[in-house]
């Protein structure tokens, strides 16, 4: 599902002001290496887009051009921001997960601050970067060592006064030890505590920093029991019936609906009773194509609605019953599959198809999407009622998939009824030997084969293995983890 752009593409990009582009860029547009040590990064295949909201939030804010991206990818040990000269490079937030000493938050980059915008885009970046310091629990407030204090941080320094939060203040770009000394120049900015010398580009004080966030972070909370609630995202492309799905199964008006697409900005949790079931309905907004993906409040709503997606157990994937299943409804549901999710395939506005075949359809959506079989798929119209009833049931059907645990004798005789219908891989004289699996985790379900040589198993051979699987305990409507591993080394 990812995109391949050359620097020419990237370049013209960020002067037309292309947003979505930070997170599709070579290698090459920044330079330098993560640091070394403890792994830093905890996201999805390097994306930063499903970063979990209980954890404390460090917000990185400034002005223009002063290496905010650059710490982002300093401290994440990989590109995850576009970082050029250019000012006003990264416009909206990008968010990645961090685990420093034990301690897990979420680190957030930010577009430059304008205290007084000039622009519209400057008004929204400016929104945005004051959102960010709302949900902070810390802010590291960056500054550039070789220019100086220049008007605009003490513009942001006052706004900073207002804050009730730890604030450290960061002098970056102090590539060597003259310009560190530098840094004494920004007590002047007053009450924000001693400046912090670093080098985001060469790793200069990066540790010492990561030392003084974490030292200020909040104390986590003790874990209360909580009764077990399942959590479900209604997800799809703009205007397919999301929101009027989610007041067809409530019953009531919970939230707007329009005919205008987008008008569901944010993700809009409900909590409901289904037969003594608690059940989260997550509504989002519309998740765009990538190239038709805009700035602000639109770019964010698609970052919360695949992290939605992230923190859902089972997700509904509503389709319009008059253009399925577009390009666009498999990059979501290639998402779903990716974050190993359970799904519900539903066609909504049904009652728009006349003389409907529902074999035809099913045969079409199951054409494409092959790469999720076990997908169910209801046919409902969310406006009139029609079949609504039918969802519920059938997403705590595929809970329960999700929840059910084989024992490990069971698994193995099916293994092995598996090994021995079906040729081992063999790579030159060494073939693949299963010694035993089991069944280690739900929800998702996961399956840990213990084998010869992990480097022996084909990607066709762990499909026929999961085949097998489903053939004997169903699993219907949620993917497997499979996980292929030697004895010695569990």
């Amino acid at each position: 599902g990812g995109i391949t752009l050359n620097k020419w593409e990237v370049k013209k990009g960020i002067e037309r002001g292309v947003a979505p582009l930070r997170n599709y860029f070579p290698s090459p547009l920044i330079k330098g290496r993560g640091i070394k040590g403890e792994g830093l990064v905890n996201n999805l295949s390097g994306r930063c887009l499903e970063v979990g909201v209980s954890k404390p939030i460090v917000a990185i804010i400034g002005r223009q051009n002063v290496g905010k991206s650059t710490l982002l990818n300093r401290v994440a040990g990989k590109p995850i921001a576009i970082v050029a000269d250019l000012p006003g490079t990264t416009r909206d937030r990008i968010f990645v997960g961090v685990s420093w000493q034990g301690v897990e938050f979420t680190l957030v980059d930010t577009g430059g601050l304008e205290p007084k915008p000039q622009t519209t885009m400057a008004q929204w970046v400016k929104e945005q970067v004051e959102e960010a310091i709302t949900e902070a629990d810390v802010i590291i407030f960056l500054v550039d060592v070789r220019d100086g204090v220049v008007p605009a941080d003490s513009e942001i320094a006052d706004m900073l006064h207002q804050v009730s939060k730890p604030i450290v203040l960061v002098a970056n770009k102090a590539d060597n030890d003259r310009l560190e000394t530098e840094a004494v120049e920004f007590y002047e900015l007053g009450g924000l505590g001693e400046p912090l010398a670093i080098s985001a580009y060469h790793g200069r004080g990066v540790v010492e920093l990561l030392d003084r966030v974490v030292s200020l972070l909040p104390a986590p909370l003790p874990v209360e029991a909580k009764p077990e609630v399942m959590k479900v995202a209604i997800v799809g492309r703009p205007n397919v019936g999301k929101s009027m799905l989610l007041n067809a199964l409530l019953g009531e008006e919970r939230t707007i609906v329009d005919e205008a697409p987008g008008t569901t900005r944010d993700a809009i949790d409900t909590l409901l009773d289904f037969g003594g079931q608690s059940v989260l309905l997550i509504d989002t907004a519309g998740i765009r194509r990538r190239g038709r993906l805009g700035v602000g409040v639109e770019r964010y709503s698609v970052i919360r609605a695949l992290r939605a997606i992230d923190r859902a157990d089972i997700a509904l994937l509503v389709v319009d019953a008059l253009e399925v299943i577009t390009a666009q409804d498999m990059h979501i549901a290639g998402y779903i599959r990716q974050m190993v999710k359970g799904i519900v395939v539903i066609v909504n506005k049904w009652d728009l198809v006349e003389n409907g075949n529902i074999t035809e359809y099913n045969r079409f959506i199951k054409g494409q999407l092959k790469f999720m079989p076990y997908a169910p798929v209801l046919y409902i119209s969310a406006k009139f009622g029609q079949e609504v009833d039918r969802v519920l049931p059938q997403v705590c059907q595929v809970y329960e998939e999700r929840l059910k645990r084989i024992p490990t004798a069971v698994v193995n005789s099916v293994v092995q009824q598996a090994v021995a219908t079906h040729n081992l891989p063999r790579v030159g004289k060494k073939q693949l030997k299963i010694l035993y699996a089991t069944q280690a985790e739900v929800n998702p379900p996961t399956f840990v084969f213990f084998v010869n040589d992990p480097k022996l198993i084909h990607f066709s051979y762990q499909r026929y293995l999961e085949n097998k699987l489903r053939q004997s305990f169903n699993f219907g409507g949620t993917p497997l983890r499979l996980a292929f591993k030697t004895r010695d080394k569990p």
